[in-house]
């Protein structure tokens, strides 16, 4: 047992346990965020039997965790490789260009789950320019060693993002609905449409018609 403590402690395999513990975060966190949302989604707009409903979702779950965890693993080796080329230094643009790479390999291929991936991941490269609260942040500080802790957007800047987003979205769901991601248009074509039809108050009050 002090063998292995010893190993996991020397600096000279830290990069490699550094990727292995990525990787292993990022099944974690797929599983946590894809199982409960694929189960829901399941409930309220899954089709076929159960067990046939159950396989996609296990399905899904597992693509979600292996494709973080492949990204995971890539971004953090291609971050040591560039630091490696350049002497032992990382520079900024080393995130951007692994961050590239990985986004490419990993996410590239256009499949339900990716396109959820990346159009999550845009929407916080958009959202990111709006102005910062600072006085929201003044008493967090963040540990030695890790990124900063985020901010909340100016509130002022958030409301008008909102409700151009929103009516953004309306807009298109109504004058161009098919370029719309599918799993959104499901939830909008729950709320907005089928709540207009109905036969019967079986119908009105639980089943869609």
């Amino acid at each position: 047992m002090s063998t292995i403590s010893a190993l996991l402690a020397d600096p000279a395999y830290h990069d490699f346990f550094s990727i292995l513990k990525g990787a292993r975060n990022g099944i974690v966190y797929g599983v946590k965020i894809r199982f409960p949302h694929a189960l829901i989604m399941s409930l309220l707009f899954g089709k076929g039997d159960w067990p046939s409903r159950m396989r996609k979702v296990v399905q899904m779950t597992v693509q979600h965790a292996l494709s973080l965890a492949k990204f995971v693993a890539l971004y953090k080796a291609l971050l040591i490789a560039q630091r490696k080329i350049h002497g032992g230094k990382s520079r900024s643009a080393d995130t951007f260009f692994a961050g590239l790479i990985g986004g490419y390999t990993v996410f590239g291929d256009r499949n339900a789950i990716n396109e959820q991936i990346v159009l999550y991941v845009c929407s916080r490269v958009v959202a990111s320019v709006l102005s910062r609260d600072r006085s929201s942040g003044k008493s967090v500080s963040s540990p030695p060693g890790m990124p900063a802790r985020p901010l909340q957007p100016d509130a002022r800047q958030f409301s008008l993002f909102a409700a151009l987003a929103w009516g953004s979205v309306m807009w298109l769901f109504e004058s161009r609905s098919e370029t719309i991601q599918p799993g959104m248009w499901s939830s909008m074509n729950y709320l907005y449409k089928d709540s207009e039809r109905w036969d019967s108050l079986r119908t009105l009050l639980w089943h869609n018609k």
